[in-house]
């Protein structure tokens, strides 16, 4: 596996600010999260959420940081969290994209803006040189954000949804470079 270590620092956009995760945003990721709408559409997601699991979670994410293993960012809104962006699965020179933003903060455009500038960070600063990412195909403004950002429909696989307790079909993609 591949180890860059890269500074936890602050990514700010021209409407949020991006930074570290801390254990702190446990319990306002659990609200978000405890929102069906939100939980269905992210495959490992528990449902309804766990307090003592989440809080684990978020304890390991600057470790995880540390190791090169994950990058993990809340994403806030005039000084409130309403969702988290991450690149997490790295290894060698690629990683895996993923977000989750609280149902009102849906439409936007605060997705596509949180998850170009960590697109930007996983590339220059990270250097990895290959993104995955995914989407329930009942999520079609997920796939959208992706195509917007450069990513290329690779192929569709039915896979067990957590939340959802069933498989679904997820659409997956992949960006082999940065074109943002």
């Amino acid at each position: 596996m591949r180890h860059v270590v890269v500074p936890r620092r602050v990514l700010p956009t021209k409407r949020l600010v991006l930074r570290p995760t801390s254990s702190a945003d446990a319990h306002r990721a659990f609200d978000i999260r405890s929102d069906w709408n939100v939980a269905r559409m992210l495959r490992l997601a528990s449902f309804p959420p766990d307090a003592e699991e989440m809080e684990r979670w978020f304890d390991g994410h600057e470790r995880e940081w540390l190791q090169g293993q994950a990058y993990r960012f809340a994403i806030e809104f005039q000084g409130r969290m309403i969702g988290l962006v991450d690149i997490d699965g790295v290894s060698g020179d690629e990683g895996h994209l993923g977000y989750w933003l609280e149902r009102p903060a849906w439409g936007h455009g605060y997705a596509l803006e949180a998850a170009r500038a960590v697109v930007r960070f996983a590339f220059q600063e990270v250097g990895l040189s290959r993104l995955k990412a995914g989407h329930a195909i009942d999520n079609p403004a997920s796939g959208r954000v992706l195509t917007r950002l450069g990513f290329s429909p690779v192929d569709s696989i039915e896979c067990f949804s957590r939340p959802r307790g069933e498989n679904i079909v997820q659409c997956r993609y992949l960006l082999a470079s940065n074109p943002t």
